[in-house]
């Protein structure tokens, strides 16, 4: 049997709680030793709702002493946004892996500061959604040349939320639609063109008291007649859709980010027979976690079994796509995304 990864979850946040924790916990290659927080209680309640009490899970009272517990050899950091370099570099220097959540920074030049990770530290932007066999179903049929050439992605991820202290609401430390969701379909757009957009242009709504972005539209220029646009907000009603238009077809993902771990999912497929897409075709995938999936395979690459295709340098390419999003917002233009 493969030998298991020891995780420490830094900090108590919601993710980690309701989603990575647990996909960890299912998962094959790993298991959870330690949990730190600021506050003690918070952690021991933490513990608790997973139904660890009793299994050695450390309980550390500081980041810096889960940084440095030699027990430990992967962190997965759900931290608030503007504390992602701060801390992944200290955990990574430390000689711990990291899984840290999205976006990787909070612009291009501050996630830059992750080529200072040692180069035997492997490092992962928590994007879930690569895992799931969805996304390479949907990616298989791009390049079997079934909908003729790929010309467009389009996509749509929304919620609702308001409650100003809540971390997606505070603007200083990263909250907003764009850093929180828009990522998503920028990610998508990367992994389907398989190539990086050349420049955007974006629309923004921005709350009038918390003065984070509530409704962004972006399209993103991919060269040759190739392009990606997509809605987020943090201001209206929960929806979701991915959808690949080629020449001769296109593919919707049904639920492509927060797909379900215990049901299946589904993809159509339709050639354009009618604009009802009556005649399209259903793919049906079974049900799977798509965050243990994304543990198994940061755990097969800290044991040296199988490399991961993104690391640092796929964060900052992101990066360089919210920062053009953004400077687009400024100057009501077109923004040439940098690198």
């Amino acid at each position: 049997m493969a030998k298991k990864i020891r995780w420490g979850i830094l900090s108590t946040a919601n993710i980690g709680l309701k989603k990575v924790t647990p996909a960890i916990l299912k998962s094959e290659l790993g298991e959870v030793v330690a949990v730190a927080s600021r506050d003690g209680s918070k952690a021991e309640a933490y513990v608790k709702e997973l139904g660890l009490e009793g299994k050695n899970v450390k309980i550390h009272g500081s980041y810096e002493a889960l940084f440095n517990d030699p027990d430990v050899d992967a962190i997965y950091n759900p931290l608030p946004n503007h504390l992602h370099v701060e801390t992944t570099l200290a955990a990574a220097k430390a000689g711990k892996h990291v899984l840290c959540e999205k976006p990787a920074a909070l612009n291009a030049a501050e996630a830059e500061r992750l080529r200072e990770i040692p180069d035997d530290i492997v490092y992962y932007e928590a994007f879930m959604v690569r895992f799931h066999p969805q996304w390479h179903r949907a990616r298989e049929i791009a390049r079997s040349g079934e909908l003729g050439e790929l010309r467009a992605v389009r996509g749509v991820f929304t919620y609702f939320l308001t409650d100003p202290t809540n971390v997606r609401n505070q603007a200083d430390i990263g909250g907003g639609g764009v850093y929180d969701i828009g990522c998503y379909p920028i990610t998508g757009a990367r992994f389907l063109f398989e190539s990086e957009p050349q420049r955007v242009v974006s629309l923004i709504d921005r709350d009038p008291q918390m003065h984070t972005d509530r409704l962004a539209s972006v399209i993103a220029d991919f060269g040759g007649g190739k392009q990606a646009s997509f809605t987020c907000s943090t201001q209206s009603v929960g929806h979701q859709s991915l959808e690949l238009i080629g020449t001769k077809g296109r593919v919707e993902i049904i639920v492509p980010f927060n797909a379900p771990e215990d049901e299946a999912t589904a993809i159509l497929i339709d050639p354009g027979y009618s604009p009802e897409g009556h005649l399209s075709r259903r793919e049906i995938l079974p049900p799977c976690d798509q965050y243990t999936l994304q543990v198994d395979a940061f755990a097969r690459a800290v044991l040296g079994e199988e490399k991961l295709d993104w690391g640092v340098e796929d964060a900052i390419k992101t990066m360089r796509v919210i920062d053009a999003v953004f400077e687009s917002e400024k100057t009501n233009g077109w923004a040439e995304v940098k690198g």
